[in-house]
């Protein structure tokens, strides 16, 4: 198993910059003004391999999320349009004024021609893309999600090879006055096949193919680098000929393009490095702007008089409005979060980043290893373990989970009070004084006992219920040797039966005696379901694993998992292993702030009861996080380490209620207002919630379920 693996995708991140500067290469010709033939080589071959390469990414993150659940495809499938259409919105307004003054809007304008640009080519010639990867997408997941991989490939390929002989191999359809008349008609829809029915497809598929393809063996890199370094080349020739004989009526789509992506994506992957999301951010920031770039270039060299240099000559060109298209990216990445809301200012004392495509992630990797008709029940009892209840199970919810688990009826009211879908199921007892709560906020509840059942039913509410059995954890539920009782709780005419369960003790653990007792709970219960239907009872949905249960356990088949800690990207203890291989990546990360820095001279006490003190002048750092906060105390005798500027440095003195302090002597960057990050990644450091909760004595899911209310929850999506 890999918890929180954030070196897997960091080839990618990097590469979207080179892609991003080959985009503007395309557009600016930097070799245009020494020789003809290699910018065209740069340009319309090598460069070729950039938007692809974007298809592919969307592909590669996308499509490995989809099942054969086409609402749950439909609930993934929404949220991205809705994402991509903004922007493309977005894009279209930011470049108004520049349609305006090319004329857009008079040279041939109608209705028709906007339509046809908004749906396919773009208003601006580079805006084509996000009209192209939508339409790709939703081609894509209607043709991924009800054929096998292979043929969606062979489908979209055929996409591809229809829009070749509109495109680099447009001189082969005009020899046919058939084929041509067809291609001319099909231009009257489109300027261009590179679009999104024949050039995106493709490549998407091909990146969702290779996510869903490469965990099940052990790869090499040369064999990629060969075929990387074998096809590229025939790329680069096929594009020369072509321009050679002139058959090109475009220059994006070739034969030796498909083969030449996949392994250049296949090599990308060993190209190790954390995840880089800011990367993400700027190539799409630098792929919207450079266009913009041009104009201003453009247009200051024109008002200064150096269009011989700054224009004409083509690589000062480029050079330029590649700097400034970083330049202005740069800048609007630091001044648009400012105008919208969900991230913390200046003032936040303490908060948890919770990341929810990491929880997205999670939920695929634990559904990939669950049977199929076994169906995740997530746990979301005290606050989602710290990452907030119901925000938690809304975005479950639109991820196409139904199920959810919760300790107390007030969590499960607070979940439908927020508009959280689908069955509640409360695991802990409930006073049967509260029955009418159960009925009117439709919640499922857990009978403990047979009297438990008895005083719900003399209520006269019918209500949903699971029943609980104990086969050894000897806690809530009727013990497995008492089967007449267990009959009996079936039997109420208030009480809707609707599942079966049991809870495994020690599924955490491989010791052979551990794993001999759990196997023992399971034959337990499967004993006591089998008693059940002799009676002609029907047992009902059987759930019996929790998150260990499913990582030590996976082989077994059952209607539900109740997935708690593994869902949030932990495990409960450092250096746990278990048997199924899933790559897990954490969703909380805890950060605060420092409110003081200043310098203590050598002996001197720091913190309540002088219990510390400073073996050297030393600069010491006040953080505005605590025990109330839900820092354990006894971090203050861990040698524990938070990390500041990409750099651990010791928790020194007692943790008190309200903040703490750090030791950041030989830090003289170190100033107020500065992150301190507790849980997370700070540069190429990083601190477990594992490595924590191991300090502390105790387990993850104690360090992140009290985790206080003053934590500001902060959601990424």
């Amino acid at each position: 198993m890999n918890v929180a693996n954030e070196k897997q995708y960091g080839g990618l991140d990097q590469f979207r910059i080179i892609a991003a500067i080959l985009v503007i290469a395309i557009h600016t010709s930097p070799l245009l003004s020494m020789n003809e033939w290699a910018d065209f080589t740069l340009t319309r071959t090598i460069g070729r391999v950039a938007v692809p390469f974007f298809f592919m990414c969307t592909g590669f993150f996308f499509l490995q999320k989809l099942g054969t659940d086409h609402n749950r495809n439909a609930y993934l499938l929404k949220p991205f349009l809705w994402k991509v259409g903004k922007l493309y919105l977005l894009s279209i307004l930011l470049y108004l004024p520049v349609n305006v003054y090319a004329g857009y809007f008079t040279d041939g304008f109608t209705v028709f021609s906007a339509v046809k640009d908004i749906l396919f080519n773009g208003t601006l010639y580079h805006l084509w893309y996000f009209p192209g990867i939508m339409l790709g997408v939703c081609i894509s997941t209607f043709l991924y999600t009800r054929l096998s991989a292979w043929k969606t490939f062979w489908v979209t390929l055929l996409l591809y090879g229809i829009g070749l002989l509109g495109d680099s191999y447009f001189g082969l359809a005009q020899m046919n006055p058939y084929v041509d008349s067809i291609y001319q008609s099909m231009f009257t829809l489109f300027d261009y096949t590179r679009n999104g029915i024949f050039f995106a497809p493709v490549f998407i598929v091909m990146g969702g193919m290779i996510a869903n393809t490469r965990r099940r063996k052990k790869k090499k890199v040369a064999p990629y680098a060969i075929g990387f370094v074998l096809f590229g080349s025939m790329l680069v020739i096929e594009g020369l000929l072509l321009h050679a004989f002139q058959l090109q009526r475009h220059d994006s789509m070739y034969i030796f393009l498909i083969p030449c992506m996949y392994f250049l994506f296949q090599l990308l992957l060993f190209w190790k490095g954390r995840n880089r999301p800011a990367l993400r951010k700027l190539s799409l920031y630098v792929y919207v702007i450079h266009p913009l770039c041009i104009v201003l270039i453009r247009a200051a060299a024109k008002v200064t008089g150096l269009t011989g240099l700054l224009v004409e000559n083509s690589l000062v060109h480029f050079t330029l409005v590649t700097v400034l298209s970083f330049v202005l990216s740069v800048i609007a990445m630091k001044v648009i979060p400012r105008f919208r809301g969900g991230k913390p200012d200046q003032t936040g004392r303490a908060w948890a980043d919770i990341h929810l495509p990491h929880l997205q992630h999670n939920v695929r990797e634990i559904q990939r290893v669950l049977p199929k008709e076994c169906a995740v029940m997530a746990v979301v009892k005290a606050q989602a373990y710290g990452h907030g209840g119901w925000q938690v199970a809304r975005y479950l919810n639109k991820l196409g989970i139904n199920h959810f688990a919760v300790a107390t009826i007030d969590e499960g009211i607070e979940l439908r009070k927020k508009g959280v879908k689908g069955e509640i199921l409360v695991l802990g007892y409930t006073d049967e004084r509260r029955i009418r709560q159960i009925a009117r906020f439709k919640l499922t509840q857990t009978i403990v006992d047979d009297e438990h059942a008895k005083k719900l039913n003399g209520y006269n509410v019918k209500i949903p219920v699971h029943i609980k059995i104990d086969t050894g954890m000897g806690r809530l539920g009727e013990s497995w040797e008492r089967p007449e009782k267990i009959a009996a709780m079936y039997r109420y005419k208030n009480l809707q039966v609707g599942g079966t369960f049991t809870h495994l003790s020690v599924a955490d653990s491989l010791e052979a005696s551990d794993i001999a007792y759990t196997k023992n709970q399971i034959a337990r219960f499967q004993n006591v379901i089998e008693q059940l239907k002799d009676m002609g009872i029907d047992p009902q949905k059987l759930h019996v694993q929790s998150s260990y249960g499913v990582l030590n356990y996976g082989e077994l088949h059952y209607d539900y998992a109740r997935m708690g800690i593994a869902l949030y990207g932990m495990l409960s203890n450092q250096g746990d292993t278990v048997k199924a291989s899933v790559d897990l990546r954490p969703v909380l990360s805890l950060k605060a702030r420092v409110v003081q820095v200043k310098q203590v001279e050598k002996g001197a006490a720091v913190g309540y009861g002088r219990a510390y003190s400073v073996q050297q002048d030393s600069k010491i750092a006040i953080v505005s996080i605590g025990y109330a906060d839900g820092i354990p105390r006894m971090l203050s005798q861990a040698e524990a380490t938070c990390l500041i500027r990409g750099k651990r440095r010791p928790i020194i003195g007692f943790v008190c209620m309200d903040q703490l302090i750090i030791d950041i002597t030989d830090m003289e960057e170190v100033q107020v207002g500065d992150v301190v990050t507790f849980i997370g990644i700070d540069q190429d450091e990083s601190i477990t919630a594992e490595e924590m909760a191991q300090q502390c004595k105790t387990i993850t899911n104690e360090l992140v379920s009290r985790l206080g209310e003053r934590v500001k929850r902060v959601y990424f999506d």
